[in-house]
């Protein structure tokens, strides 16, 4: 896994006050984890936008939102009131991303692993 950030260059962006002492440590682990599932490997230096969306992720790591237990996915309700009907349908293991995560992924778009791997014929 790299190191994208450090809970000092967290503290610079956010203030001390982000966290606890006691969860930072975990906290920047997680973001790093993420932060490593989402960018391209090997970027020396680090741009300061991931910089910034690794600290974005580490305060809702510290605060729980991050990589939490889902709840099971409603897949299907319907509720009719009269001759109205509504329902509601959400694909399975989907789940909502949070305001810090969502911003996150807008800052490091430019960065993004792709996942794929490019050939080229000789």
């Amino acid at each position: 896994m790299t190191d994208f950030i450090t809970v000092a260059q967290v503290d610079s962006l956010l203030g001390v006050d982000w966290a606890t002492e006691d969860k930072k440590p975990r906290a920047v682990l997680m973001a790093n984890a993420w932060l490593t599932q989402r960018v391209r490997p090997n970027l020396h230096p680090v741009p300061e936008a991931i910089v910034q969306a690794g600290a974005e992720v580490a305060r809702e790591a510290a605060q729980g939102k991050l990589y939490g237990a889902q709840a099971r996915e409603v897949t299907t309700t319907s509720v009719k009131a009269g001759s109205v009907a509504t329902t509601k349908s959400f694909s399975e293991g989907s789940k909502a991303v949070t305001a810090g995560e969502a911003f996150a992924l807008a800052l490091i778009k430019p960065w993004a692993s792709s996942n794929q791997i490019k050939m080229v014929r000789g």
